[in-house]
Order: C-alpha cells, then structure tokens, then sequence
C-alpha cells in the first residue's frame, strides 16, 4: 500500500506527464525553427515583432512561448495597456533549450502514431516504441550534469518524454477497459487479451521498468504504483484527446493555422479525438459532483411552487452530469418522492453530435427519460426558442448548469468595446492563429454572460468552470497542478480559460453575481484551474 507521500510523489508525476505531452511538440517546433537560438541571443523578444522575424502564426507563437513560461524556462511580461507581450530569458533557459533536441524520437511516435487506428495497438508503431524505450531506459546517453539548476531541467525533461510514452497507451487500455480485466487476475500473459502479444509484451515489459508491474515466469502482476495510474487513466484521456491537434504543432505555428478546420465547419472534428475527450472528462467531472450536490438538494427541497421544473445541462459531454443530478433529486429531495406528480424535466444538450449520441445511449441505460437537444452556448435564445415550440417549456424555468463549457464559446467579436477595459488576465488567447487582445476576450466574455443572464436570474447558473493561471505560479508549482496542459489544450484549440477572478469579476459586471456559500476554488485560490458557482442575478 502506498503512503502518502509516494502518492504525492506519484501524483507530481502524473501533473508531469501531462505538461509533457504538450510541451515536447510545441517545444520542439521552436528548437527546429531555431527560435530558441535567436530568444537566447536576444534575451527578451516582443511576441509580434518574433512572429513578424519567423513568418509565424502569432497566437499561436505567443501560446508556445507561455508554454514555455509555465515550465519556467522563461519568463513572461504582458502589458494589457499596450497589448504587448514580452518573453525574456532566465536562470533556467539555456539548460532547457540545449536539451530540446531530446523531443525527437517522441514527437516523431507521436506524428507517426496518427497513421493508425486510434482505438487500436499497431505492431508497426510497437518496433519504433521498442527503439525509444530502450534509449529512455539509458536516458538517451545523457550526461546529469553537475549543476543543480541543469540537472533539475534534464530530469524534467525526461519526465516530459516518459510521459509522452505511457498516456496514450495508458489511456487506450483505460478506455478498453483492459486495465480493469487484468486487476481481476492474480497475473496475467499478454496472449490471453492481445492479438499481438509479442508486441504487447514490449510496452508491459517498459511499465514493468517503469514499475507498474512485476514480471514473473512471463506473466505480469499489477504494483501498488501500477494500480495507481491504472485507477486515474482517465485523467491522461482530455489531454491525450488533443495529440491529434499537437501532431501539427509545427504547422499550427509556422503554417497554416486552420489545418485542421473543415472549410463548412460541418465536418467531423479533427483537432481532438472527441470519444476519448469525453471519456476523459466525464472521469475527471466527478471529482467536483459532490460539492453541488447541497445546491440541488437545497433547491429541490423547497415548497414545489419555488423549485425549478427540471434541469438544462448545456454541453451534456456523456450525460454523466445529468445522471449524477437525477439520482441526487430521486434519492435525496422532497422532489424526488413526488416525480409522478412532479416530473423532473431533464435536457441534455450539445453542439457535438457525438457527445449527444452518447448522452442518449447513457441516459437510456440507466432508465433516465431526457430531451436531447443540439444546443449552441452562445445563442441561448435559439435554445429558448426551440425548447417553447418543441417542448412548451421556458429556458428559464430550468435550473441551467453546465461543466468546464463556457470558455469553449465560438468566437465572435464583442458589439461593444470598452476603450477604458484594462484586463489583468495573463492567457494566451487565439482565433485560427490570430493573437486576441486579452481587453477584447474580457468584453466577449462580458457579452457572452449578458446572453444568459435573462435565462438564469431566477435559478441560477450552477457552473463548474476551467481556469488559467500566471505562468510565474505554475512554473513555481510544477507537479502540483494540470494548467500547462490545460492552457495548451485550449490555446491551440481557440478556447478562452480566463483566470477565476477574471471569470467572476466579469460574471458579476453581467449582473451574474457567485452565491458565497456555494463558491468553491480547486486547489486553492490563488492556484485555482477549476471553480464551482452558482451565479445569481
């Protein structure tokens, strides 16, 4: 059984691997572009005259740079007056450049990966793994140096690159459930679960390296630390969702920054896996379920006449949420034991055809009688509009909640500019490769919250809600938090996490103002990616 300190340690791990994932492409792409060469003899560089100098894609450059910050191997000023930012060297810049050439075996699995089905083991993509396992296993003949600041750069490296080559294999055995099927055995051989088994040996033998199995007689048995990461794949899933978007890092920057897009912008998604996506955030919603629960129990518990005629969830994801606050209401309310007079009127709703086409499955096998509506966050008066001619219900007799969606608005730029708004956000913030002033993401979001606050003055905006933080703090609390790959995620996919004072300063300008019994920051306030709200009129 492991202590609590190993789990922290295994923990720091995970935060590890996920800053790896994205920061080996992204750095990479600068190293083959020998920008860090030319940030290094610089010093500091201003992000639009650098874009200018490399022909880049300036959001997305000013994205791999605070990438960079978030590592701390630079460090980042940004004057929201002037819209200008500026990257400047540090202590730690030169160690970390000279080692980024160690990213090309991995960002090359990577690119190579994306040949094959993604819901399956290669053997071809296993023979070139084989070759980097083993140079991981003598740390690509690298040399610790002496120097301590040095040496910590080349074991977060090597972290970085280990991670790239556990999560996304970890994730597909998660999502096989394959994970669950060995636990059930007191050892197991590759032959019995794989049709390439001599291929499938090779990664088992690499997490037995790695520790999460021990190898006896040509079987393999799960390690407490093995147990570890198998119990929390999911949380590798929303990120590793994205290695279809990082794949094309070095075009995303220095290319064509809608590669990716669907000219119609009908076609299937191809900057995330989004069955992956949703998996991976389903696992990672229920971690914050449990500290709403009181808010729906306290609000379906009042006199009939005052409770919400059922619930919105807009952005259903897997239907997990509205399954979660159905059984909550059934089992644990004054509602609940009066359903036959009283239904709950229960919608789910999505932009993505493939999240509703999960909800719906989901929510019918667990006996769950929903509407599932294709739904825009950013026109609440459409969905207004359909559910009155559809259902005859008002948007705003339902409770609306919603999880870690209102930063993934479309883009539209806001009616109304404040020439006087003067942001204290710190993101990186893009539209197809298009630098977006950190004032003008402020009044969108601004316009955006003034669309829902006629919906949802009544009952509230129950939000669970993602957030950035400075790089300065995140790169002083590596291993202890996910905001690395959380802003490259939705950087290089145009989403607009804004810091949480910003997210509720701006909420409370709209009129929507948090409910101070129900405001809760994860971890912490000043280092808080993820909040709970209910937003009030």
């Amino acid at each position: 059984m492991l202590t609590q300190l190993e789990s922290r340690q295994l923990r720091a791990d995970l935060f590890l691997y996920l800053d790896g994932l994205v920061t080996a492409p992204v750095a990479f792409a600068l190293y083959e572009k020998d920008i860090t060469n030319y940030i290094l003899n610089k010093g500091s560089v201003d992000i639009s005259e650098l874009s200018v100098e490399f022909i880049a894609n300036e959001g997305y450059l000013n994205a791999s740079l605070r990438i960079m910050a978030s590592q701390g191997w630079l460090n980042q000023d940004v004057n929201n007056r002037l819209n200008k930012v500026i990257y400047s060297i540090n202590e730690l810049t030169e160690h970390a450049f000279k080692h980024f050439a160690l990213y090309a075996d991995v960002v090359a699995l990577q690119k190579l990966s994306g040949n094959y089905h993604a819901r399956k083991f290669a053997p071809e993509a296993f023979q070139v793994m084989e070759g980097i396992f083993k140079k991981f296993e003598s740390n690509f003949g690298l040399v610790f140096s002496e120097n301590e600041l040095e040496r910590e750069v080349q074991n977060q490296i090597l972290k970085h690159i280990e991670g790239v080559l556990i999560a996304p294999s970890t994730v597909l055995l998660g999502m096989g459930g394959m994970f669950h099927k060995y636990f059930m055995e007191a050892s197991f051989m590759p032959e019995e679960y794989h049709e390439h088994a001599e291929s499938f040996r090779k990664l088992l033998d690499f997490y037995t390296f790695l520790g999460w199995f021990k190898a006896r007689n040509n079987t393999y048995q799960f390690t407490d630390k093995g147990l570890f990461f198998a119990r929390r794949a999911s949380a590798f899933g929303v990120t590793v969702s994205y290695l279809p978007m990082f794949r094309k890092a070095d075009e995303l920057i220095f290319g064509n920054p809608e590669t990716l897009r669907d000219p119609s912008d009908n076609g299937p998604e191809q900057h995330v896996d989004r069955e992956m996506n949703v998996w991976g955030s389903g696992g990672a919603h229920s971690t914050y379920f449990n500290r709403i629960d009181e808010v729906v129990i306290e609000m379906f518990n009042k006199p009939i006449e005052e409770q919400p005629k059922g619930i919105l969830d807009m952005g259903c994801g897997n239907g997990a949420f509205l399954e979660h606050l159905f059984d909550v209401i059934e089992q644990r309310t004054l509602r609940g034991k009066m359903l036959d007079e009283h239904p709950l009127f229960m919608v789910g709703a999505d932009y993505n055809q493939a999240a509703l086409k999960i909800t719906r499955a989901n929510l019918i096998k667990a006996d769950i009688w929903a509407k599932i509506v294709w739904g825009d966050i950013g026109r609440p008066e459409l969905l207004d509009r359909d559910l009155r001619e559809d259902y005859n219900i008002e948007l705003s007799s339902l409770l609306n909640v919603r999880t870690f969606l209102d930063h993934n608005r479309i883009w539209q730029e806001p009616e109304l500019q404040d020439a006087e708004r003067l942001s204290t956000s710190t993101g990186a913030f893009c539209c197809r490769g298009r630098r977006l002033s950190n004032n003008v993401v402020e009044d969108n979001l601004l316009e955006h919250f003034k669309k829902w606050s006629p919906y949802v003055k009544k009952f509230g905006l129950l939000v669970i809600e993602l957030h950035t933080i400075k790089p300065s703090i995140t790169a002083s609390n590596l291993g202890k938090t996910p905001a690395t790959a959380y802003d490259a995620t939705h950087a290089f996919s145009d989403q607009y996490i804004v810091e949480a004072e910003v997210f509720l300063r701006i909420a409370a300008k709209a009129g929507l103002n948090p409910d101070p019994k129900v405001s809760t920051f994860y971890p912490d306030v000043e280092m808080a990616t993820v909040t709970v709200n209910l937003l009030k009129g």
